[in-house]
């Protein structure tokens, strides 16, 4: 029992609920009761916890509004359970699901009346993208005179979600994808701690090799769907008297099949392979199974849109130029998406590379221009090219007899360009598949200009 400042009995504090449940209860999910009690048992986001950073500055109680912004399962709603145990400030939580601007003006109103009796309000906001405009307007004037500290989560970019006035007045703060060894930490703390797993009888749990793996591959740097995965597979061995967790125990715990695919073996570079030499071969159906194959396995897309880029020049080329564009940007949403909406954009990329006409024309001609400089060939630039802007230049002879293309019809001019010993060399050779059989024919006429007596 505790009094305000005015001598009147204060309330009790109001229960959290929604995702920040009481870890104390027995029948809560291990993700929740295994959820840290300090900045210090965080797991991964090392760039945000040093030593005087502001996740350390918010927890010791100091005033500011922070953005959290981070794919699913990274910690976001942790970092919020520690600050709400980290100081003595009335905790709130409002989920940006079911809450309206009626319920959010409420909230507001009470921390008023709570400020005035002395008490600080920490406000929780889960999922922020999605309040509307309106909502967020409301939010601005208590950030703005820090009625409250404003803890918001999001896994969408603050920037496109949410407003400019709300953003500039609070801090933004980037949470990591967990790593594979973030995660497997995090799975031998369940496995020890007395919050985490135990058998009715109390033994401890053991998790072998591959259903480690397993379980890591699954939960695509998920801390949540980890922990989730370990315990009904804890679960389920505890059922059949054991103690000793498989494969087969997650297998058969999991919401989905378990891939076959091992990310640092075999499977990883056959699938790879498999899906890149799809695309190649315009099977777009072959494609996307191995598209899928990945992507249930837990591969990273962001290794997956990499290869696509890599494709788009290689193999799709200038038979259809927009592809490279396409797979760019699959890459760049992969970033901000995270998964699992990633996945749509990868596939939108997959289909746009696999069904696209093709040619490697480009990529042969660099090659080929590779192999004559690594061979030696390639003798001095012509002086007509070299650089003529600094002082002496024109003594050297540098720039004289340069023709300037835009003087002249269609801003093509014959002169040299090659090295002496390379001139007449040709290293691009365009196909006629898609649009490049359209950039077969403005070359060979670009090539009869600059060189009236050569054809092609």
């Amino acid at each position: 029992m505790s009094f305000d400042l005015f001598g009147n009995l204060d309330p009790e504090p109001p229960q959290r609920g929604g995702s920040l449940s009481d870890s104390t209860n027995p029948q809560a999910p291990l993700a929740v009761r295994l959820r840290p009690r300090s900045l210090d048992e965080i797991v991964g986001q090392q760039h945000l916890l040093a030593p005087g950073s502001p996740l350390r500055r918010l927890a010791d109680g100091q005033p500011m509004s922070v953005f959290l912004w981070g794919p699913p399962g990274v910690g976001k709603t942790t970092i919020a359970s520690v600050v709400s145990q980290a100081t003595q400030r009335r905790f709130v939580e409002l989920s940006a699901v079911t809450a309206g601007v009626k319920e959010v003006r409420a909230e507001l109103e009470e921390a008023r009346r709570q400020l005035a009796r002395g008490r600080d309000t920490v406000l929780f906001v889960d999922e922020v993208h999605r309040f509307s405009k309106a909502q967020q307007d409301v939010l601005l004037p208590a950030v703005e005179n820090r009625l409250v500290t404003l803890i918001a989560a999001t896994t969408e970019n603050p920037s496109f979600s949410v407003i400019s006035p709300l953003l500039s007045r609070s801090l933004l703060l980037r949470l990591q994808p967990l790593t594979t060894d973030d995660l497997r930490a995090l799975l031998e703390r369940a496995l020890a701690d007395e919050r985490g797993l135990r058998t009715p009888a109390g033994d401890l749990f053991t998790l072998d090799g591959d259903a480690a793996d397993m379980i890591l591959r699954l939960a695509g740097g998920d801390a949540r769907r980890a922990l989730t995965y370990l315990e009904e597979s804890a679960a389920a061995t505890a059922a059949v008297g054991g103690t000793a967790i498989d494969a087969k125990a997650v297998e058969s715990s999991a919401d989905r099949a378990a891939v076959r695919y091992d990310k640092d073996g075999d499977q990883h570079y056959d699938i790879i392979s498999a899906f890149i030499k799809s695309v190649r071969g315009s099977d777009v159906d072959a494609a996307l199974h191995y598209l899928a194959r990945m992507l249930e396995a837990g591969e990273d897309p962001r290794f997956i849109a990499r290869r696509l880029m890599i494709s788009a020049s290689e193999d799709v080329g200038m038979a259809a130029n927009g592809v490279l564009q396409t797979c760019v940007a699959a890459a760049q949403a992969v970033q901000l998406l995270g998964m699992p909406e990633a996945r749509i954009t990868l596939g939108h990329a997959t289909v746009a590379a696999a069904t696209a006409p093709k040619s490697n024309a480009a990529h042969v001609a660099l090659e080929d221009a590779i192999a004559d400089v690594r061979s030696g060939k390639g003798g001095l630039v012509p002086p007509h090219l070299r650089d003529a802007h600094y002082a002496g230049a024109e003594k050297l002879g540098h720039g004289k007899g340069y023709k300037y293309p835009h003087d002249y019809p269609h801003s093509v001019v014959a002169q040299t360009y090659l090295p002496d010993d390379l001139v007449g060399t040709r290293y691009y050779r365009p196909t006629d598949n898609g649009q490049e059989a359209l950039i077969a024919e403005r070359v060979t006429a670009l090539r009869q200009l600059m060189d009236p007596g050569t054809v092609g």
